[in-house]
This record gives C-alpha cells, sequence and structure tokens, in this order.
C-alpha cells in the first residue's frame, strides 16, 4: 500500500505548519489513484484470505500458520482503508464548512 501521494501532500517547512504552494505534481488525481490502488489491494488481500478459509474448511488445505497470516493481514489493510476513508471523509467536511 504507497502512500507516498498523501505524504507529498503535507510536507512541513521545519515547523509544525504545512508548505503552502504547489506539491510537486502530486495532486488530487495522483492521491485518488493512490486510494483506489489501496482499496483494490485490500480487496485482493481478502479475497485471498476468503479463499484461504474455504481451503482450509474442505479439508484441502491444513497449515493453520498461513490461515492466520493471511486473515490479518486482510485484517489490517481494511483498518488502514477505514482510517484513510474517514480522513478524506473529515477533510472532505472541514472544507465543506470553510466560511467564504
Amino acid at each position: 500500500m504507497d502512500i507516498s501521494a498523501l505524504d507529498s501532500l503535507y510536507k512541513t517547512n521545519g515547523t509544525t505548519t504545512p508548505v503552502t504552494g504547489k506539491t510537486n505534481g502530486a495532486g488530487f488525481d495522483s492521491v485518488l489513484s493512490s486510494a483506489m490502488q489501496m482499496v483494490k489491494d485490500t480487496n485482493t488481500l481478502q479475497n485471498e484470505a476468503n479463499a484461504q478459509e474455504i481451503s482450509f474448511a474442505l479439508g484441502e488445505s491444513d497449515n493453520v500458520h498461513d490461515l492466520l497470516i493471511a486473515e490479518q493481514k486482510a485484517n489490517l489493510a481494511l483498518q488502514y482503508t477505514v482510517a484513510v476513508r474517514d480522513k478524506f471523509i473529515e477533510s472532505y467536511n472541514s472544507i465543506m464548512n470553510m466560511q467564504m
């Protein structure tokens, strides 16, 4: 999961305030494509975990260790994706509440 596009939007100038101005090509389109790729990666991990669960339930696999690792990867990816989504929604709400 690459969040480099998100990092480049919030660089600091040595203090705690964000640097204003251009972001050197890391605009909304790159942030959105990075978020969409993260969703695809999360979906892939969820599908892999589900496939391993089915394989284990049918008796085709007896490796519990790999099953638990796949489930934990999928769970962490989902938690991370939800956290990023929540930040996007929080940012959107704060932009919408700005006074003109």
